[in-house]
């Protein structure tokens, strides 16, 4: 195995023992559930959210709208949207909409979820790229859920304020300039990581649990059911992942263009993958997609693109074989779905309407 942004310690995939490891374990899945337990672990897990207020409220498109701030215990106030039609009369199964990574941290809950006023034009422009140009937790909701999309540890509302970061990783990067605060949280992450490390945590487990805090606020709402499941794209499907991994309260979790074996991105695919991707001792002991399919035989739907760039399309593959494996073992092979798609890294309308689709029929939305 060779790869191009190690060059001459190319050899040090063959020396190293995990890549075999990975290549030749297959945990059962209550081991797999062990590790996930001990390394996704963190302070205050128990918590839910504390100090909960509505800031403001909407109509539009014919969906009522809030947006809601809370405490996770530490550090700024979470931002979250909460979307549902305007016309329900009950309780509705929960969905958790989860931004992605995209190496856009100025913005998170804004990527996917609209209120009555226009979107910024960098929004938009994302929204283009990754989307087809739909903020699809609108849409999401006006399908029959209540739809909940917070911001995540290190985007949005609970971003690093650019001043507070080290000179070298701010750089010449100043206030109000999205893409130049992007990239400079981009460098920001590493730190992050190693102040993890330091805490006794690591960025994974920080970003699930606040995850599992705003399931447990969806959850307790008076106006969803006891059926909730998680959904989204890139960082947003590792989010969704790590979640359905970690939470027994989650009834379905959609995965959406971050699936692939470990081993498949040794070529060179590692520099575009956050550390949500690669807690340290996953990759030691277990396949990310182990991760994926430890909750068998709870419904999981992954969605794979074929020219993805993060994702060489044989790691897919192997992931797909591997997480069918593990659910055929649980006695529910029906439990998980994988589509395949042409096309780059992406969650676009074909792909929309499929998931849309999976979910309401594991939600048993009428």
């Amino acid at each position: 195995m060779s790869s191009s942004h190690l060059g001459v310690y190319s050899d040090w995939i063959d020396h190293a023992i995990a890549p075999a490891v990975r290549e030749s374990a297959r945990p059962a899945a209550d081991q797999v559930r062990e590790i996930v337990r001990r390394m996704v672990a963190t302070a205050g897990d128990d918590d839910g959210p504390s100090d909960v207020r509505v800031e403001r409220r909407w109509t539009a498109d014919g969906l009522v709208g809030e947006e809601i701030s809370y405490s996770v215990g530490f550090g700024a106030r979470t931002r979250a949207r909460v979307l549902k039609p305007a016309d329900a009369t009950g309780p509705l199964p929960g969905v958790l909409a989860l931004h992605g990574h995209d190496g856009f941290k100025y913005y998170g809950r804004e990527k996917i979820a609209d209120t009555d006023e226009e979107p910024a034009a960098e929004v938009r422009a994302l929204r283009d790229q990754y989307y087809e140009g739909r903020a699809y937790a609108n849409d999401l909701a006006a399908q029959g859920y209540v739809v909940l999309v917070p911001d995540a540890f290190c985007w949005g509302s609970r971003r690093f304020p650019l001043t507070e970061m080290p000179p070298q990783v701010r750089e010449d990067a100043v206030d109000g300039d999205a893409a130049a605060y992007n990239a400079a949280a981009g460098r920001h992450e590493h730190l992050v990581e190693k102040y993890c490390t330091l805490l006794g945590t690591t960025f994974a487990a920080v970003v699930a649990r606040e995850d599992r805090i705003a399931l447990d606020y969806l959850r307790g709402r008076d106006d969803t059911t006891d059926r909730t499941a998680s959904i989204g794209l890139s960082g947003g499907g590792c989010r969704s992942a790590l979640l359905r991994a970690t939470s027994s309260e989650l009834t379905a979790a959609v995965v959406i263009g971050m699936m692939g074996t470990y081993n498949s991105l040794l070529d060179q695919n590692v520099v575009t993958h956050t550390w949500m991707l690669m807690p340290r001792m996953f990759p030691p002991q277990i396949d990310w997609s182990d991760v994926a399919a430890c909750q068998a035989p709870a419904p999981l739907l992954v969605h794979y693109n074929r020219q993805d760039e993060l994702f060489p399309l044989d790691g897919e593959e192997a992931a797909h074989e591997r997480i069918s494996a593990q659910y055929a073992a649980a006695g529910s092979s029906a439990s998980y779905v994988g589509q395949f798609f042409d096309g780059p890294h992406k969650f676009d309308r074909a792909m929309q309407a499929a998931a849309f689709t999976w979910l309401r029929n594991v939600l048993a939305v009428e």
